[in-house]
């Protein structure tokens, strides 16, 4: 089952409650589906089904901080240790080539590493608990932390939000035409065959009956 058909059977305090803990688990450094969870949210938003995309762009802003936050402590904690577990138990994800493309991005860019990697998957994984390892001061870390979680899941709440409430308008005033178009083509594909019947008929049939003979003497 889609995940938003699935989102859509719930109540709306479910949907915020499940969109906060996808994305949490995932900046925490577990890797789940938190952007798909995202979008599928704020597309029903827009649908009018219940669920505030202001509410949910705050729960899931919620999430992404408070789950980095935890995972920057765990990696504080579990130091290097911890990337070998993780790499263990997750090889594709926390794979040594992984971890060194994300440490060279966290040594280059630092706190810009944290903000932009919320838009980048793998980095979205692990920024908090890389974070924590590097041991970056917290003070920069919770910067750009905050920011990059306002701007990714309030942001991408609402873009989606809007593209959603734009596309049902654009159906709506379109669909009258939609449907003449509809009728139209079917006419025309409908007489277009019926003139394909008749030639084929036609052709089927002898052109011309030859007279019977007539017998001499008659």
């Amino acid at each position: 089952m889609h995940v938003q058909e699935w989102l859509d059977t719930v109540p709306a305090a479910a949907v915020y409650a499940v969109v906060g803990l996808v994305i949490g688990l995932e900046s925490l450094g577990i890797p789940l589906p938190g952007e798909i969870v995202l979008v599928s949210a704020a597309l029903l938003s827009s649908q009018h089904t219940g669920i505030n995309p202001i509410v949910l762009g705050v729960c899931a802003t919620a999430g992404a901080v408070i789950g980095d936050s935890i995972g920057y402590a765990i990696g504080r904690k579990g130091g290097r240790p911890l990337l070998a577990w993780l790499g263990r138990r997750f090889p594709k994800h926390f794979g040594e080539g992984h971890i060194a493309t994300a440490e060279r991005s966290f040594e280059k860019w630092g706190m810009w590493a944290v903000f932009f990697g919320r838009f980048v998957a793998l980095l979205r994984i692990f920024a908090g608990p890389l974070a924590g390892v590097l041991h970056m001061p917290y003070w920069k870390f919770l910067v750009a932390n905050v920011l990059g979680g306002i701007c990714w899941a309030g942001g991408t709440t609402a873009v989606i939000y809007y593209v959603g409430v734009v596309a049902e308008s654009w159906l709506k005033k379109f669909s009258w035409l939609g449907l003449v178009v509809a009728v139209l083509i079917g006419l025309g594909s409908m007489l277009v065959l019926k003139r394909k019947a008749k030639k084929a008929q036609a052709s089927a049939r002898p052109e011309t009956e030859e007279p019977e003979p007539v017998p001499a003497g008659e």
